[in-house]
């Protein structure tokens, strides 16, 4: 697991491509960000990315609207989703994709631009995405990070038989394609433009019990 620039230890090796000074918090189960930012939790369909949401925010997984959980708005796909699927249902699948989506994008976009803290779901393998969500996070002051959860492909398509969710072959495929790259950048020491990522494998992913925001990043002449 490769971890930059939270404070956690998560029972793996931890290294930094940045550092902030961020308070201390609950050592093993916490990863902690500067007020103001935007955590990306990404991963391939079936990741575990919305049971992960779940179970630190306390989601049920039918609400239609972004969550704000102890002072954090939780931002999911599947509550764009819901708020389209009255409406949506007589379409097929790939018609309702892009509204879902775009909602969602929106959503997010919205989020930073009022200057929450924000932790939302991503699929993470558009770079096009990550680059507006920086540009935008960075405009208004704050920063944008990366939470990945890496699974193998076949434990995430299971996590998409086990959901009911599933994406064609051939979608997955391409995620799968962008991925690897990805997890490759991050073990490097970054994921441009993110300012900070964090990998977790499964177990890892499982023992993440808080998601929290302290003080704003310092100035770059300050660290």
């Amino acid at each position: 697991m490769f971890v930059s620039p939270t404070t956690t230890d998560l029972g793996a090796e931890t290294r930094r491509a940045d550092i902030h000074e961020l308070n201390e918090v609950d050592p093993g189960t916490a990863l902690r960000y500067p007020a103001g930012s935007l955590v990306l939790v990404a991963g391939l369909p079936g990741a575990g990315k919305s049971t992960l949401l779940d179970r630190v925010f306390g989601l049920r997984g039918d609400e239609t609207r972004p969550v704000v959980s102890g002072g954090v708005l939780v931002i999911d796909s599947r509550q764009s989703r819901n708020r389209w699927a009255r409406v949506l249902t007589p379409f097929p699948p790939r018609a309702r994709t892009p509204l879902v989506h775009a909602t969602h994008v929106w959503r997010i976009g919205r989020a930073v631009h009022a200057g929450h803290d924000v932790v939302a779901h991503t699929r993470g393998t558009w770079p096009h995405i990550l680059r507006g969500f920086a540009w935008l996070a960075r405009r208004r002051g704050g920063q944008m990070h990366l939470i990945l959860i890496d699974v193998d492909p076949v434990t995430a398509r299971a996590g998409q038989f086990s959901r009911g969710r599933i994406v064609t072959g051939r979608t997955f495929a391409r995620h799968c394609r962008r991925w690897r790259p990805l997890i490759r950048q991050a073990q490097a020491g970054a994921v441009p433009p993110a300012d900070g990522v964090t990998v977790l494998d499964r177990d890892a992913a499982d023992r993440l019990e808080h998601i929290r925001f302290g003080p704003p990043a310092r100035s770059g002449a300050e660290r």
